[in-house]
């Protein structure tokens, strides 16, 4: 029997060595569901249970692996419910080749069931690169140019097939007019600058007296490198989110991440450095860098589009991290005077510290900055976390401490709702061997992430290291929506909108064969994280948190918590306890040391 165009495709991943395969079946996508049956199910097909979580589980695989990630879908319906896992993808610069299927070529333009113009559909998500296969000579052009693009623009790509033709016979592209030949693998490169902007460059770093550095994810490759450029200058380092993992937070001059999620010590760094080297990142928040005639700044980013986006820089380089680095440093000069790395250093300890006092607060029922600080000392150095957008973001971001080989993400840009559980499994097919940590809200536990753990249950007892511990902050509230109301507009919580029903999420794990646990005091906290990170097979840990302790940002003052406290006053359903739990909070930036205050949460009407 002669290979049909679906089982081309198919093999084709197999030649570019893609091993997985996340997706959800439709009719629109039956010709490859049957060349998956020819095929022994190799790439493998990773059934989710929604497209979007296909989607998603393609960007965590993505993100943990270093490799392009691939999900596929149905037509009409299917290929809709990609867009925000794709989106996300796509923002993050994350490489993620969506296969779509779409209704026969003959009855396309006659609104036929489930026909949506998926090239209109697909052509901002997928603007680097967005085809229909409508003969099969075209196919291996268009995949190849698929997987080479989202590899070498770091983005969202996609291929659409309709239904008819993938059970085409497949006939490849001949020596002939008007066909294109294709051919695998994605060559390594690493631009560097040139000399003149190097040396352009290193004036301005050496020239400094207080350097702050700013890395992101596109520092990844370069550990060593901005560990050597940070020591040489006697800078301090500063996180953006989509980073964390770049660095451990145990060199003493890491100064945690920055932003509205971030560390006081980053705030302090560039409220007071001269001078600015960016690294591999695009981080959006010109509020939380120097003011704009403070510092000299200089940027390194492989991306000549994404240069001199968010800081008027003196010197934008144009290069990998890495081989950047590597010829900038012999021409940095290593600075005498250390006192400005002693004082970044002293405030990075200082807001351990203040962390550490803010997690020992007393709350009704549990803190949730202790809920998240009790893992920070369990956690495995080779562990892999995934934060969900909300308050657990926040929590994620200053409380758990990056050291040895550990990798974290989230969903930086979009900060959309539901990628923690879908990322983790990502991350267990992209590392099988190690553990996988997810911190969500109940929010996004009830929007995706139940339905989620039934993947998990099952595909869990393919992985060698079987722990992946989903922890629910189970607060019954919308707590990120809230606190900005309460902050940003001064509103009081509106319950219709912000409270969520109860769930039994540890219950939930334990009927579908998982294992589930419950933290409904501080006591029991540390055993419960204990027993989830020593489970024989994954398991969801759901601790009862307070809503009412405030995701504070690193430069609050005291009018923004009087203004929240104002909103209680207007009505708030949980005045007393966010009133001394906001001001608890922010007393531990204040106080010299030591001394452990306690605020015990009141009534709570929305419970």
């Amino acid at each position: 029997m002669s290979a049909k165009v679906s089982d081309y495709l198919l093999r084709r991943l197999r030649e570019w060595d893609v091993q997985y395969v996340f997706a959800y079946p439709g009719d629109g996508i039956n010709g490859l569901l049957a060349a998956w049956g020819r095929a022994k199910d190799q790439p493998r097909f990773i059934q989710a249970r929604h497209e979007e979580m296909a989607a998603f589980q393609a960007v965590g695989y993505a993100k943990f692996s270093g490799r392009v990630g691939v999900c596929a879908a149905t037509s009409g319906p299917g290929a809709i419910h990609l867009l925000n896992g794709l989106y996300d993808a796509k923002l993050d610069h994350v490489p993620v080749v969506a296969l779509v299927g779409q209704t026969d070529r003959s009855a396309m333009g006659g609104s036929y069931q489930q026909e949506v113009d998926l090239l209109s559909l697909f052509k901002d998500v997928a603007s680097e690169y967005c085809q229909m296969v409508t003969v099969p000579e075209q196919l291996p052009n268009v995949l190849d140019r698929a997987i080479r693009t989202a590899y070498a623009r770091r983005t969202v790509t996609a291929v659409i097939v309709p239904a008819d033709v993938q059970n085409l016979d497949y006939e490849p592209p001949a020596h002939a007019f008007k066909m294109v030949p294709s051919s695998l693998g994605v060559p390594h490169y690493a631009p560097v600058p040139s000399d003149d902007d190097l040396r352009r460059a290193a004036a301005v770093l050496n020239a400094g007296r207080r350097v702050a550095i700013l890395v992101g994810q596109g520092a990844r490759n370069a550990r060593p490198l901005v560990e050597e450029t940070a020591e040489r200058l006697g800078a301090g380092v500063a996180k953006a989110l989509l980073g964390k993992d770049v660095l451990p937070d145990t060199l003493p001059y890491v100064t945690g991440s920055i932003g509205l999620l971030g560390t006081r010590a980053s705030y302090e760094m560039m409220r007071d450095c001269d001078t600015l080297l960016t690294i591999g990142s695009s981080f959006p928040y010109t509020q939380f860098l120097p003011e704009f005639d403070q510092a000299r700044a200089v940027q390194i980013d492989a991306d000549p589009f994404m240069v001199g986006l968010r800081y008027p820089f003196e010197v934008n380089l144009v290069g990998d991290a890495a081989a950047t680095l590597g010829r900038l440093l012999p021409m940095l000069v290593r600075k005498e005077d250390r006192s400005w790395q002693r004082t970044v250093c002293d405030n990075a300890e200082r807001w351990w510290q203040i962390m550490e006092r803010r997690a020992d607060v007393d709350a009704d029922p549990i803190n949730p900055e202790y809920a998240v600080h009790a893992l920070d000392r369990m956690l495995p150095d080779d562990a892999m976390i995934c934060a969900d957008s909300g308050s657990a973001a926040n929590w994620y971001a200053r409380h758990l401490r990056m050291r040895g080989g550990m990798r974290g993400s989230l969903s930086g840009t979009l900060a959309t709702m539901g990628p923690g559980v879908p990322y983790a499994i990502g991350a267990k097919f992209a590392h099988p061997e190690r553990p996988v940590i997810a911190l969500v809200g109940d929010g996004a536990m009830q929007m995706n992430g139940l339905a989620e753990m039934i993947t998990v249950a099952k595909y869990w007892r393919e992985w060698a290291d079987p722990r992946l511990v989903v922890c629910v902050l189970d607060n019954r509230d919308l707590n990120q929506v809230t606190w900005e109301m309460r902050a940003m507009q001064g509103a009081p919580q509106f319950l219709p909108s912000q409270e969520l029903p109860p769930v039994p999420y540890a219950d939930f794990a334990a009927a579908i064969g998982l294992r589930g646990f419950l933290a409904e005091e501080r006591g029991a906290v540390e055993p419960a994280w204990r027993q989830a990170l020593h489970a024989d097979r994954p398991c969801v840990l759901a601790i009862r948190t307070d809503p009412a302790v405030p995701p504070i940002p690193p430069h609050a003052t005291w009018d923004q918590i009087e203004a929240a406290a104002e909103a209680v006053l207007r009505g708030d359903s949980d005045r007393a306890s966010m009133v001394k739990q906001g001001f608890m909070a922010k007393l531990q930036d204040f106080l010299p040391g030591g001394k452990r205050p306690h605020a015990h949460g009141g009534s709570h009407a929305h419970r």
